[in-house]
């Protein structure tokens, strides 16, 4: 029984995380493939590390709270325990659900400052794959989403 319903959170907390991904310079949303990429050149004047919260959809802490009632109502001996219980499972479980959703969701990235050749210098934030550094020559690709990739077109 205990079994079942962890799977069942499980499936529950994945869902409802599973379409949060992080924006990287190799990686593109099917709705992207086939559609025009216009890309300008540049340099990366600075780089810095920061941190990406985790989202906060509400879907961990209602499968926590769904998990733990269940599994709290299964405690006691009469009516009363196991509606105390349920109470209890599901406050419980929906903390964790909430904290568990944050952790999973949140991750590290770049800020990168650009000096576009042509134009004003901006910010974009991005999964750092290809390791850019300070200086480096780049190509800033815009399909809808701006991205940066290394220059290898000297």
């Amino acid at each position: 029984m205990y079994r079942k319903i962890t799977i069942f959170f499980l499936l529950i907390l994945l869902t409802g995380t599973s379409s949060c991904s992080l924006h990287s310079g190799s990686t593109y949303d099917q709705n992207e493939m086939g559609s025009p990429v216009y890309f300008n050149k540049g340099v990366i004047i600075s780089v810095r590390d920061v941190e990406i919260k985790g989202t906060e959809s509400g879907a961990g802490a209602v499968a926590g709270a769904t998990v733990g009632g269940l599994a709290g109502s299964t405690l006691g001996d009469n009516t009363a325990t196991r509606a105390l219980g349920a109470i209890g499972g599901a406050v419980i479980g929906g903390i964790m659900g909430h904290a568990t959703e944050h952790v999973i969701t949140s991750d590290d990235a770049s800020e990168f400052i650009i000096q576009p050749d042509e134009g004003e210098p901006y910010s974009i934030v991005q999964v750092n794959d290809e390791g850019l550094k300070e200086g480096e020559r780049i190509l800033i690709m815009d399909s809808g989403k701006v991205r940066i990739v290394r220059d290898q077109s000297k």
